[in-house]
């Protein structure tokens, strides 16, 4: 598959998700933040970073550049989006995903090692897993607290859009824990945690879980020929 990977001012994850994108063998097709052309692909990863400075809210920005109002168009038409930190601020702002993200509980940038419980396997980014699964991916930000009104809250967990839970330690106070969640659709899924820095063993969180990320990646091919019937490029 061709799976687009979006560069805005600021992003810095993008090599890193394109590679994880190779590494799960499909194609990773660079998409500039100024540009309206989303060259065909057939899936969208909006990579961690600090896009536009982080200035006013983290992805507040980002959520009015011109390939996003594609993006958006084509997610409504079933198209997979995965938001990573910042690539899930920016779904949130772009209100593709609802809640937001703010300020870490303790007022402090985190990077360690997250153990994660992968609760939904069913979207299309998660297929590869099996719900219950543990998994450990990097973690890195100053504003990863995931907050929503309770009413909110109870329907995430209520129609199972929850994707993934913080184990262990809730490194950044998110509300339920939540490290993930999706849409009703389960197309768009954003994120919190760096799978992208998990998809190889040199180069991953530990011995043994260097690439438990993967299957972020992976799970495209599982839903193929689904992902290619259900929309119809830009």
């Amino acid at each position: 598959m061709r799976v687009g990977v979006v560069t805005f001012p600021g992003t810095l994850d993008d090599v890193d998700a394109a590679r994880a994108v190779g590494v799960a063998g499909d194609e990773a097709v660079p998409l500039w933040h100024g540009d309206h052309d989303l060259r065909g692909v057939e899936a969208v990863v909006l990579p961690g970073g600090f896009s536009y400075g982080d200035y006013l809210r983290c992805g507040a920005i980002s959520r009015f550049s011109p390939v996003m109002t594609e993006i958006i168009a084509a997610a409504g038409r079933g198209l997979p989006v995965l938001g990573i930190c910042n690539g899930f601020q920016i779904l949130c702002e772009s209100h593709l995903l609802p809640g937001a993200l703010i300020r870490n509980q303790a007022r402090r940038f985190v990077c360690r090692d997250q153990r994660l419980r992968i609760e939904n396997a069913d979207t299309a980014w998660t297929a590869a897993y099996q719900a219950g699964q543990e998994i450990v991916v990097p973690l890195k930000n100053g504003e990863g607290q995931y907050v929503a009104d309770e009413a909110t809250l109870d329907r995430l967990e209520g129609e199972g859009r929850v994707v993934a839970r913080y184990l262990e330690v809730n490194p950044n106070g998110s509300q339920r824990d939540i490290a993930g969640i999706t849409n009703e659709a389960g197309n768009v899924v954003g994120l919190m945690p760096h799978p992208e820095h998990a998809v190889e063993e040199l180069t991953g969180p530990s011995a043994g879980r260097g690439t438990d990320g993967l299957g972020f990646f992976t799970s495209l091919a599982a839903l193929a020929g689904t992902v290619r019937a259900g929309w119809v490029p830009a």
